[in-house]
C-alpha cells in the first residue's frame, strides 16, 4: 500500500493461469480511490492453454472486471520465457506521459463547445447547466475545473458524457480524469 502511494504508475500483475480474482478486483479499486494510474499485466500468459482462452477474449474479460477502472491497457507476458516482459516499461512510461499530459486550453474549450452542441444538458427544474469554459488546472492526475452557471445543475450523466468526449480526443489511458464544476461566484460542488 505504501508502494502504491508514492507510484504514479501501478502495475496490477494478474497470474493468466489463475484468472482474473477478486482480490484483483479488490486492488484494482485500491488504485482507483489512490488516483494512481494502471497497466494490468497478465503474466504466466504462455501457460494458458489457447484452445481455452485468447488474448481478445481474456481482454474483453478484463474489460467486464475492470469497468470501473479508466481503460487500462493491458500487456501480455511470461516472466519466465521473458516474451514481451520489455513493453511492460514502454506501456508503463506511455501511461505515466499521459497522466502528466496538459490539455491545451483553447482546444479544450473547442472540444467542450462542440460536446456541449452534440448533446444539450437536459433541463432541470426550469434551468438548463451552462458551460462558461473549461481548463485544466492539474496533471498526475489531470483535473478539468468547469466554470459552470450551477453546479447543481451538472447530472453525473452529463458528467460522464463530458468525459467520454475528452477521452475520444485524449485517451489518458489507465489515467482517472477528475472534473470539478463551479460556479461564477466561485463556490465548488
Amino acid at each position: 500500500n505504501k508502494a502504491m502511494e508514492r507510484a504514479d504508475v501501478v502495475l496490477l500483475v494478474i497470474d493468466a493461469s489463475d484468472g482474473i480474482t477478486e482480490q484483483d478486483q479488490h486492488i484494482g479499486g485500491y488504485v482507483l480511490d489512490a488516483n494512481k494510474s494502471v497497466v494490468i499485466v497478465v503474466n504466466k500468459w504462455d501457460a494458458v492453454a489457447k484452445e481455452t482462452m485468447t488474448q481478445h477474449e481474456f481482454e474483453q474479460e478484463l474489460a467486464e472486471k475492470f469497468n470501473f477502472l479508466p481503460d487500462p491497457p493491458a500487456v501480455f507476458i511470461s516472466a519466465l520465457t521473458g516474451q514481451r516482459i520489455h513493453e511492460v516499461l514502454e506501456v508503463a512510461n506511455q501511461v505515466f506521459e499521459g497522466r502528466h499530459f496538459r490539455i491545451p486550453t483553447s482546444e479544450l474549450n473547442r472540444l467542450i463547445r462542440d460536446s456541449y452542441q452534440k448533446h444539450t444538458p437536459p433541463i432541470r427544474g426550469t434551468r438548463r447547466l451552462k458551460i462558461m469554459y473549461a481548463s485544466q488546472v492539474a496533471t498526475a492526475p489531470p483535473l478539468i475545473l468547469f466554470h459552470v452557471n450551477d453546479p447543481k445543475l451538472v447530472h453525473f450523466t452529463y458528467k460522464r458524457f463530458l468525459e467520454n468526449q475528452i477521452r475520444l480526443e485524449y485517451p489518458f489511458p489507465g489515467t482517472p480524469l477528475r472534473m470539478s464544476f463551479r460556479s461564477r461566484s466561485g463556490m465548488d460542488e
